[in-house]
């Protein structure tokens, strides 16, 4: 078994897209629409391994948006292969205006990594 994808519903699909293709080399499938439920997606594949799924759809993005809490997924989290990738790659999307939330460090259970949140708040660890 493996974790084919997990699913981030967005109310800026464009921005995500933007985010994900620029900072994680990541290739992107044609946008889907469909007019019927107003839903719209991409499909972001890594080179190897799982893929992220973003999706809007403008009630449900209204829908979140208004909550108050959330359970379910805390963070996810890609592998850049070494300590100084994770270093350089934290610094380059700080450098850009985005959110660190956990400087680079190794932590407890032994992983390397930091934690950073996309340009919609989800906390995506950098790991080695």
């Amino acid at each position: 078994m493996k974790l084919e994808h997990i699913a981030i519903w967005t109310s800026d699909l464009e921005k995500m897209r933007a985010f994900y293709l620029h900072f994680f080399d990541l290739e992107s499938n044609e946008k889907y629409y469909n007019p019927k439920k107003k839903f719209s997606s991409y499909f972001l594949s890594f080179k190897k391994g799982a893929r992220i799924e973003l999706m809007h759809r403008p009630d449900i993005s209204e829908f979140i948006k208004n909550r108050d809490t959330q359970l379910g997924l805390a963070h996810f989290a890609i592998s850049v292969g070494s300590k100084q990738k994770v270093d350089a790659l934290t610094e380059t999307i700080r450098k850009n205006g985005f959110t660190v939330i956990g400087e680079p460090r190794t932590t407890g259970d032994g992983y390397y990594e930091s934690v950073i949140a996309d340009p919609e708040g989800n906390w995506i660890e950098i790991t080695e």
